[in-house]
């Protein structure tokens, strides 16, 4: 039981039942009602305040056009240096290309007179068959009729961006037609005068296509030695239905013809690596226990 209450005791706070609708109604802090009423009642602000704003506005501004200034002068300072570094580099590149180049007309050559010294050693016979298997596996240079394959990047993939994939020749694409030859009945072909083995690779390696590690660039001349049927034989195929499609879709340039008297170079000699008896020595042990059965020599 509770006695009297006494007037001068402290009073309990109680949330007045009207506190939300007064939130609601009145959102806006009144400092910033005060504010605003003061500026309504005096102005915008003067004197050193305003001073003080612009001032600094105006160091703030000075201060980037001098960043800018700054880094517009490097980089003006900078191109001269940038652009005789790639010119020399493009100068290196096109003076290994030469040598390069020159030790592989030079290996032609030799090529050809080791080839001449050995028919004749070998007899008509043995030489005649010898250049037939060579001819077959793309080591000879070889003469004759047949299809011309081009296939160019379009005009805006040449100009843009080095990024963008449209409108650009794939390796997949190469691999395609070659493929598609073969099956036509191609019995030689070369890819811009590389010529094409049953060990060869068409393969992407960065932005650049290689065949048999040598990079080709657009426009993509396959020059292909076959039967006079080989083109209907190609145009038949799927590869070539796709490649159409591709080229009208893209604007890829894809265009075949007929040509005489082609004449593809010979291939590089790959290197060979022949299987041999391992030795007891260089025998491994299985974790069986047992060795395992030496391979047979060839």
């Amino acid at each position: 039981m509770t006695g009297p209450t006494d007037d001068k005791s402290p009073q309990r706070r109680w949330m007045s039942p009207d506190f939300l609708t007064e939130l609601f109604s009145n959102p806006l802090d009144p400092g910033y009602a005060d504010a605003a009423a003061r500026r309504a009642r005096e102005g915008p602000p003067r004197g050193w305040r305003q001073g003080t704003r612009r001032t600094a506005a105006v160091l703030v501004a000075g201060l980037i056009g001098l960043l800018f200034a700054v880094a517009y002068r490097q980089t003006v300072a900078d191109e001269p240096r940038r652009s005789q570094a790639r010119a020399d580099l493009v100068s290196q590149i096109k003076a290994r290309q030469e040598a390069t180049e020159n030790l592989r007309s030079q290996a032609d050559r030799l090529r050809d007179e080791v080839a001449r010294e050995r028919d004749a050693a070998l007899g008509g016979d043995q030489a005649a068959q010898r250049r037939d298997v060579e001819a077959a596996t793309g080591l000879r240079r070889v003469t004759g009729d047949g299809l011309v394959v081009r296939l160019t990047d379009s005009a805006e993939a040449a100009e843009g961006d080095d990024a963008s994939d449209l409108g650009r020749i794939f390796d997949r694409d190469l691999q395609l037609v070659t493929n598609a030859l073969w099956a036509s009945g191609a019995e030689a072909i070369a890819i811009n005068d590389q010529r094409l083995t049953a060990t060869s690779t068409i393969r992407k390696a960065g932005g650049a296509i290689l065949v048999d590690f040598r990079p080709v660039t657009s426009p993509y001349e396959i020059r292909v030695i076959g039967d006079r049927d080989l083109e209907d034989k190609f145009q038949d195929s799927a590869a070539a239905a796709l490649m159409r499609k591709v080229a009208d879709a893209e604007h890829i340039g894809f265009d075949t013809h007929r040509e005489d008297d082609l004449n593809l170079p010979a291939a590089t000699e790959p290197q060979l690596n022949y299987a041999t008896r391992p030795t007891p020595a260089s025998a491994t042990p299985t974790p069986g226990g047992t060795s395992p059965k030496p391979s047979g020599g060839g």
